[in-house]
């Protein structure tokens, strides 16, 4: 859907630059249509030479015959190989029962903070991690730098589409790293990180002069995310697990506040991932009982958003910065987990015509590696809110494609701290 309304010029709002040069190096399970399939490419994959299997992009939401498998199944078609494979959303993990014994979770393993450890009826882990727990676990599994070379390609690859990139989780010393990585990649980019808000002070410490990249703010976790049932809601799921009907909250109220004045001090923006509407509530209110400098606070996806705090965003001056690409891949778990609640799901429409302006204060990023990064993607989720085989999501919501590719040419000047 090329279009003479794209700007030449656009900027991704929302990505993750390591963890996209580290899925180039990994087995791409979002070819995969059904479960079978899953098991087929693992069946098939070389371990590297740690004896490790490890992949990104699964979209069991979408597989007909049935969403995970087992643990036991992995290590049926993998043999000597021990295997780990991220949901696409990178909050979900499942891996073999040689990798659940290689990282030590049995039956006894309480879940972490924040996170869960996935049982059957008897106790035993099936092999799905949620949340901090699959993060634990991926920390203990990969080294802590990413191959060099499959960094260049990855900026690269973000070259192809865009003049500036947001690092929505950028590790402290990748400031220091980045300069040198786009003079090989022989790019023109320029990268504004947000490291986690307890990294900031680190990636302020060892950041460099250079006029490509700067330390733009912090980065907290307020949820999880809807294919794992794990983004905060302010109702219960349809399907949600007894564990956690309505989602988990990953923060409290004062962890919230706490961030929002750490990041004000250093006069820096700070960016909440909140993709349930109760997520997207407790950072609204947050921000009411702080009352940072405007503009100062991104809520990051809001992808599910109550229509009482629709004109809280541009009353309190919040930023959204959102992704229309995700209603593509989450059209099949919106219909299981909040069918009667679609008409909430990212309503673009409500947010510009209650004052958020496109490129100012309403922001489109790919997410990438979530999802791929051509802008294409979410133009097509704001615009038609559906994929070519499905039916609209909200279709009230839509936003014209001028609107959709202005959310891509971002005034920096006012999404900058003290703009207005």
């Amino acid at each position: 859907m090329r279009s003479a309304q794209r700007p030449k010029r656009l900027r991704e709002a929302h990505c993750h630059i390591e963890a996209h040069g580290r899925s180039l190096e990994m087995l791409d399970a979002s070819v995969c249509a059904t479960q079978q399939a899953f098991l087929d490419l693992i069946g098939s994959a070389e371990p590297d030479q740690h004896g490790l299997i490890l992949g990104h992009g699964a979209r069991p939401e979408a597989w007909p015959d049935g969403g995970w498998p087992s643990a036991d199944d992995l290590d049926r078609v993998a043999g000597a190989s021990t295997v780990a494979v991220w949901c696409f959303d990178f909050h979900a993990m499942l891996v073999s029962r040689s990798m659940l014994g290689r990282l030590g979770v049995g039956a006894g393993t309480p879940d972490p903070p924040g996170g869960r450890i996935e049982r059957d009826a008897d106790g035993t882990p099936t092999g799905l991690l949620l949340e901090s727990a699959a993060g634990h676990a991926w920390d203990r599994l990969t080294p802590e730098t990413v191959d060099r070379a499959a960094m260049i390609a990855g900026l690269r690859d973000f070259a192809r589409w865009f003049t500036e990139v947001h690092d929505l989780k950028a590790k402290p010393d990748l400031a220091t790293e980045l300069p040198g990585l786009l003079d090989e990649a022989g790019v023109d980019l320029r990268v504004e990180l947000f490291p986690l808000v307890q990294d900031l002070d680190r990636a302020l410490d060892v950041s460099r002069v250079d006029s490509r990249v700067r330390i733009a703010g912090g980065k907290i976790f307020v949820d999880g995310t809807l294919n794992s049932r794990t983004a905060w809601m302010l109702k219960p799921y349809a399907d949600g697990p007894p564990e956690h009907p309505s989602g988990m909250a990953l923060m409290d109220r004062g962890q919230i506040e706490d961030a929002i004045r750490r990041c004000a001090s250093h006069g820096l923006r700070l960016a909440c991932h909140a993709i349930g509407d109760g997520a997207v509530r407790a950072v609204l209110d947050a921000v009411e009982r702080v009352r940072p400098p405007r503009w100062t606070v991104r809520i990051e996806h809001a992808e599910v958003i109550d229509s009482a705090d629709v004109p809280r965003f541009a009353d309190l001056g919040v930023i959204a910065s959102v992704q229309p690409c995700h209603l593509l891949t989450d059209i099949e778990a919106l219909g299981r987990a909040i069918p009667a609640r679609l008409d909430r799901v990212l309503p673009l429409r409500e947010l510009i015509d209650s004052g958020l302006e496109p490129g100012r204060s309403l922001l489109f990023g790919s997410d990438a590696p979530i999802v791929r990064p051509d802008p294409e993607d979410s133009i097509r989720g704001a615009v038609h809110r559906s994929r070519p085989d499905s039916v609209a999501i909200a279709p009230e919501q839509a936003i014209t494609e001028a609107e959709a590719w202005t959310c891509f040419d971002a005034d920096i000047a006012v999404a900058r701290p003290g703009g207005e």
